[in-house]
């Protein structure tokens, strides 16, 4: 079995991409006006509107209404990423804090509310577990 992507469903396509294309600063491929994918060599972030969910069923999805996924990023510097990412982000929920299992992590809201969390390892045994991870 391959990961192929995560996918968020949306009322506002454009602007869900802007926001991630600032934050992972890579530019989206849109193959629809109503689809796009943010690829980089870990994983892709797909973001679809809300119109596509009648592809999988009524009411399989709800845009805007996730409170139990946490989309996480993994950089080399979350300190200058918090740096990069302050005046941009609207939705704080806690800033750079290091976490018991050793990473350095900052999280935050997407416009649709969705949570982002971008982390370091900083300690050993986090690093260690990190390291050897495709």
């Amino acid at each position: 079995m391959k990961f192929a992507s995560v996918r968020i469903i949306t009322d506002d396509v454009d602007r869900l991409v802007g926001f991630y294309e600032k934050v992972m600063g890579v530019t989206a491929e849109r193959p629809a006006p109503v689809f796009a994918e943010l690829v980089v060599p870990s994983c892709t972030l797909a973001i679809g509107h809300s119109q596509t969910t009648q592809l999988f069923g009524t009411d399989s999805a709800v845009s805007a209404n996730n409170r139990t996924v946490i989309i996480e990023f993994q950089v080399e510097d979350v300190e200058a990423e918090y740096m990069r990412l302050k005046s941009f982000i609207d939705n704080w929920v806690k800033e750079p804090t290091m976490m018991p299992w050793g990473n350095l992590s900052m999280l935050f809201r997407d416009p649709d509310g969705n949570l982002l969390n971008l982390f370091e390892p900083v300690t050993e045994d986090a690093i260690k577990r990190f390291r050897d991870r495709p």
